[in-house]
């Protein structure tokens, strides 16, 4: 077991826009995620570290309320899951391992179905096409777009309606370094969102978060600020 620098819990803060306490989620008789507990505060971002199989993607979909909890107490944006789930999700951005997208419905056809399912303008639309440079090729299939542009129309997606809490799974995957700057001022830092990110990089992860969380076989190994965890003791998250 790898052990973080204190504190062994994430801060107690005011108004937190996620609450876990003792999360479990199983499939059959393997345990996804058993007792995790953390505490973050709006405006934050936790950054969830681990191997594959170690229960981020679990994690993720219990938050963005695809998945029941089996015990344990989650709180999302102030709202009982699942029990008030209904009340959490058009306040939720998800951007998850796959796009989410329509593949024969062009880029703006399918930004315009999300955008009715929230009430978004046309206008707005436009505006997040045109922030992630895709406005060209908005009226062409996703499935002739390449897997970066894909990429960029998921997270225009995921940003669309303006959510309160964003949940990213490997966000800058299949983006080159230009790409990740044109996205960066709606999924990064910058946006000042409350985020909570999957990733599989150290020291990439490790600048985007204010609260690290490392997983191992669905538990919690590693619960710490971000100043207080080198990039070498997530590394062993993954030996």
């Amino acid at each position: 077991m790898i052990s973080a620098p204190a504190p062994t819990s994430a801060p107690a803060l005011d108004a937190p826009a996620l609450e876990l306490e003792g999360l479990a989620r199983h499939f059959g008789e393997r345990e996804a995620l058993s007792g995790v507990s953390l505490t973050l505060a709006e405006g934050q971002t936790l950054v969830v570290f681990g191997p594959n199989g170690a229960g981020k993607t679990t994690l993720l979909r219990v938050l963005a309320t695809l998945l029941r909890p089996h015990s344990g107490r989650v709180t999302v944006l102030g709202c009982s899951i699942p029990d008030q789930s209904w009340a959490a999700r058009g306040r939720l951005g998800l951007l998850g391992h796959e796009p989410l997208l329509y593949r024969e419905l062009t880029a703006k056809e399918n930004l315009r179905f999300h955008a009715r399912l929230h009430g978004v303008s046309d206008e707005r639309v436009a505006e997040v096409l045109d922030a992630v440079a895709i406005s060209a090729r908005s009226g062409e299939p996703v499935r002739n777009l390449s897997r970066g542009m894909v990429q960029r129309v998921a997270v225009a997606r995921a940003v669309l309606h303006e959510p309160e809490l964003l949940l990213l799974d490997e966000p800058y995957s299949n983006l080159d370094p230009a790409a990740i700057e044109l996205v960066a001022p709606l999924i990064g830092s910058a946006s000042a969102r409350t985020r909570v990110i999957c990733s599989h990089d150290p020291g990439g992860g490790l600048a985007e978060a204010d609260v690290v969380l490392g997983l191992r076989d669905g538990r919690a190994v590693m619960l710490a600020r971000a100043g207080e965890v080198q990039s070498d003791q997530i590394a062993e998250l993954y030996r």
